[in-house]
């Protein structure tokens, strides 16, 4: 029986190298490639970095001054007064966010259940998907003149309405981050929890909404972020107040409506605290979204 020698070729094949030279083809294209996405990096970054800069130059002064206390907790200024403060704003944005969270949160996660993992298929979680992906081009005013039209006409403008408004625009985002966050859950943790007799709602508590919560979480913090810096719709729902919110059932003050009020005035006391509150709300937007990039952060 022959044999083939195939120490000849092996001989004569160039081996393959591991380290490439600087002015080669492939490496000149990476390169070229490698900066023009660094460059288009810094270009989309660029109106965030000049917003948060104008912020801090408008507007941090009065924040991080001698006043710092007074412009959290103080209430906003009448026309000619000097000092004042957003805190009615800031508590009342909080209030209509909290509420928001309660109404869509639990509801939003019971639908991607139902969506991703009970019947994903089935023309309930279809329609359920398709209006929730509806919702998101849905401009914000209309939850605002929804809400107008089914609440406030009747009882008067409020935190709750403002809060369920805010929760119409939250549903959306945490629906469909929800689901997607649980279909990343591989299915043969599933199936190995069927296989040791797991019941279904056993693997949904157990498996699923344990392996799913960085991404859950995730979303759910995206849509509150959003829901804080919403201005459209709390016009036509909570209004505004100049005091602290004493009931759920009052006008409201929030940091967006104070903003839209007090850039208009023809008062530099204001106008000023306008940018302090700009910059106080993109912080907050800011920490959520940090928060959210922390927890969704895939675990080594």
């Amino acid at each position: 029986m022959s044999t083939i020698d195939l120490s000849a070729d092996t001989a004569e094949r160039p081996l393959p190298q591991l380290s490439r030279q600087g002015l080669e083809a492939r490496a000149l294209k990476s390169g070229i490639l490698t900066g023009l996405t660094w460059l288009a990096a810094v270009l989309a970054a660029v109106p965030l970095i000049s917003v948060i800069y104008m912020l801090m130059v408008q507007g941090g002064a009065r924040l991080f001054g001698s006043g710092f206390v007074e412009v959290l907790t103080g209430l906003p200024p009448a026309g000619f007064e000097q000092g004042g403060g957003i805190g009615p704003a800031i508590v009342g944005t909080l209030a209509m966010v909290g509420v928001a969270s309660l109404i869509s949160i639990p509801i939003g996660i019971l639908a991607a259940i139902y969506n991703g993992v009970l019947e994903p298929r089935s023309w309930t979680a279809n329609t359920s998907r398709f209006l929730a992906k509806v919702l998101t081009g849905v401009p914000s005013i209309m939850a605002g003149v929804f809400v107008y039209a089914v609440l406030v006409i009747h009882w008067g403008y409020s935190a709750w309405a403002g809060g369920i408004a805010l929760s119409v625009l939250m549903l959306r985002t945490v629906v469909l981050a929800a689901e997607e966050a649980m279909a990343q859950v591989p299915q043969r943790m599933k199936d190995a929890a069927y296989g040791m007799g797991c019941t279904r709602t056993q693997v949904i508590w157990k498996v699923v909404l344990p392996t799913g919560l960085p991404g859950i979480l995730t979303g759910v913090l995206l849509a509150v972020a959003g829901a804080a810096g919403e201005s459209a719709p709390l016009l036509f729902t909570a209004l505004f107040s100049n005091y602290f919110i004493s009931q759920l059932s009052e006008p409201t003050a929030s940091l967006s409506i104070l903003i839209y009020n007090f850039s208009g005035m023809p008062f530099p006391n204001q106008i000023e605290l306008a940018w302090t509150a700009s910059l106080v709300l993109v912080l907050m937007v800011l920490g959520f979204n940090i928060l959210a990039r922390l927890i969704g952060q895939p675990k080594v």
